[in-house]
């Protein structure tokens, strides 16, 4: 695996402005979005402040929570392991002593961990200037629920690529996923501004460790015992969709035919 993490590595150096536009751009652009809007919402209403946080309180939430969302998220890979399965390169994976699942989320730390050491030098440098409600002494406990969380978010896509064997142009269904997660993540807005029970619902869901729970314990908007609910669900979740994907990839391969690249 960490070969495979090395190679994705290099890959990302290679594409130099595609790996700019994915680590600066991307989140820069959406983070300046959202800031806009809240500064826009408080100053629209005339409120100090909202469900008990200040206006800088969702300024900082904004700002890290587009870089967080960048982390948390896995389109690209889970388009190409369908892709891999689809057009037949999946046989030169499969005859490697290191097995698809493996080989992929070796790619896939190894693309976020580097993201996540060149990308959160932008939020971490305007919270210094601006002096941002944030406490960077909570940023290792806060990566390190974002990165268990990835392995949830790389095994579901891994399990919805399976279906590849089945059926042809799945490409949609992980697509799906993807919004459902970015909603339920917490990047459009704070999950606790929804009203009970709701809420409650949405804080035990597995998403909400993605985006909301790290930078809300960034934030100062949720404590420690709610980081460590996080990682209860977050290990639920990730036996369920672990033992789900090990049964579709492995009746997957049983019926398929070595066809292709």
């Amino acid at each position: 695996m960490l070969g495979a993490a090395k190679l994705s590595i290099q890959f990302q150096f290679e594409y130099r402005i595609n790996f700019f536009s994915d680590v600066f751009l991307s989140p820069v652009t959406s983070a300046a979005i959202e800031v806009t809007l809240w500064w826009s919402i408080f100053k629209s209403t005339g409120n100090s402040s909202l469900n008990g946080f200040s206006p800088e309180s969702y300024l900082a939430y904004a700002l890290w929570a587009a870089f967080f969302a960048r982390i948390s998220i896995s389109w690209m890979y889970d388009f190409l392991m369908i892709d891999e399965i689809d057009s037949g390169r999946v046989n030169a994976i499969l005859t490697r002593p290191i097995s698809f699942y493996e080989f992929y989320l070796g790619q896939f730390m190894g693309y976020k961990f580097l993201c996540t050491l060149f990308s959160f030098v932008v939020p971490i440098g305007v919270c210094s200037l601006i002096h941002f409600q944030v406490s960077l002494l909570r940023l290792p406990l806060a990566l390190a629920l974002v990165f268990y969380y990835l392995i949830l978010v790389y095994t579901m896509g891994f399990t919805l690529a399976a279906l590849a064997f089945f059926y042809n142009r799945v490409h949609a269904i992980p697509m799906a996923k993807n919004i459902v997660i970015w909603v339920l993540s917490g990047e459009l807005f704070p999950l606790d501004l929804i009203p009970d029970p709701y809420k409650y619902y949405l804080l035990n869901l597995p998403f909400a460790s993605g985006v909301y729970i790290p930078v809300g314990y960034l934030t100062g908007r949720v404590d420690s015992s709610l980081v460590l609910r996080g990682f209860t669900s977050t290990t639920v979740a990730l036996i369920f969709f672990g033992t789900l994907g090990h049964l579709v990839w492995k009746k997957g391969t049983q019926q398929y035919s070595g066809t292709g690249a």
